[in-house]
């Protein structure tokens, strides 16, 4: 019996990738279907909503390994295809989206791969952008900063780098380079430096400084958290500082109304929300999830999860990665070592465990999907690239060579 184009089509978008791949064999008009932009979106929208073909992608000191969450049997296969595989350096994820991975290495490759399609691009490097002022002399350090999300806008998918530079000025900050990639477009561009001046929120003199170096993507806005720092010194407050991908600006987010400020508070995402996560003195942690983007009201309590009662390991840090396919418990990573499933309802964990995971390692969650990159190459580097690299890593040798840090 023939079913009509419909109801096939909706069949197969509840699939997993690595079926529709071997299906879109089947005949041209399966081919057609499977490939179309429609049909990606339609999959990738049905699996974010169901939290359905969902990944864990784990990394340790030289390997990054992927573990199916929908399979019964949870076991860690190394990412062979990695882009950017060296035996000099590691490869680090610096952001998850739609299926794509964003990966950065210390020799400043960058590339974005998609895991369940194997298709990869390199990025262009793009070299640093110093102020013809600037005196290397007062220069102590260099942190970068970067995020990776879909500018839902313009239908593109960007990565965003901010680079510090500190050293012996009054407040210890000298200068701030922004650069924006665009997958669309396969070029970096300078954007205004990072607003220090956000005298409606700090006091005169103070500015944020991010201390993740990595952000998490939600509601099209990469975000970081930050310390208010100036004279020199800490004040104690945080800050969620986020980048809107389509505006290319950057902006603040208002804050839940904590039980207390005795935590070490963290910015991540749950089921396509911002969230933040509290872990307060190694006995428990705290989750909020924020309902409507930006507004302050809408933060909800998602639970409070206690060590040792409700989860029975002792633990010092846990991070809430993604939600159940029923929603009703949520993945935890606790001290990068292992995971539990917690039961909302229930308040009961269950521990999980992984065959052939390293020992140590920072997890990611990807969700399968054929988001394409529009064969946007195979990883090759061209002579301008290789040109930049060389220039970029004259530039940060310079710095090392005086003595300086250099921190990703």
């Amino acid at each position: 019996m023939m079913l009509f184009p419909e109801i096939t089509a909706d069949i197969l978008s509840r699939l997993p990738v690595k079926s529709l791949k071997r299906f879109r064999c089947v005949s041209k008009s399966w081919c057609k279907e499977i490939d179309s932009p429609y049909f990606i979106n339609t999959h990738l929208k049905r699996s974010s909503q169901a939290h359905t073909h969902l990944n864990l992608i784990l990394r340790d000191a030289t390997n990054l390994c992927t573990v199916d969450l929908d399979s019964p049997d949870f076991t860690s296969i190394e990412l062979k295809n990695n882009p950017l595989k060296s035996d000099d350096c590691a490869t680090e994820v610096m952001g998850s989206c739609n299926g794509l991975l964003a990966l950065l290495n210390s020799d400043f490759s960058i590339a974005l791969y998609n895991p369940s399609t194997r298709e990869k691009k390199m990025i262009p490097v793009s070299p640093l952008e110093l102020p013809n002022d600037l005196d290397d002399s007062k220069v102590s350090s260099l942190f970068n900063f970067y995020g990776f999300g879909h500018d839902p806008i313009n239908e593109d998918y960007k990565v965003v780098r901010f680079i510090h530079f500190y050293g012996d000025s009054p407040d210890g900050f000298f200068h701030c380079e922004v650069k924006v990639y665009s997958l669309k477009s396969n070029s970096w561009k300078r954007i205004d430096d990072y607003p220090y001046d956000l005298r409606f929120i700090l006091p005169p003199d103070y500015h944020p400084r991010c201390r993740r170096g990595y952000g998490v993507f939600a509601n099209s806005a990469v975000h970081w958290k930050a310390t208010v720092v100036g004279k020199g010194k800490e004040n104690g407050s945080d800050l969620i500082v986020a980048f809107d991908l389509g505006a290319e600006e950057f902006k603040i987010i208002p804050q839940p109304d904590y039980s207390s400020n005795e935590h070490e508070m963290n910015v991540g995402v749950l089921g396509g929300c911002l969230c933040v996560f509290c872990n307060k003195n190694c006995k428990q942690v705290e989750i909020w999830v924020m309902k409507e983007y930006g507004v302050k009201e809408s933060w909800t309590h998602l639970c409070t999860v206690i060590a040792q009662l409700q989860v029975k390991e002792f633990w010092l840090y846990a991070r809430p990665l993604a939600y159940s396919k029923g929603g009703d418990k949520i993945l935890l990573e606790l001290d990068n070592r292992f995971f539990v499933w917690y039961d909302l309802r229930r308040r009961k964990s269950k521990i999980i465990r992984i065959r052939g995971a390293p020992p140590i390692f920072i997890a990611e969650i990807c969700v399968g999907s054929l988001v394409t990159l529009n064969g946007g190459g195979e990883g090759q580097t061209s002579g301008k690239d290789t040109q930049e690299k060389r220039k970029t890593r004259k530039k940060r040798d310079q710095f090392l060579s005086k003595g300086f840090k250099l921190v990703l």
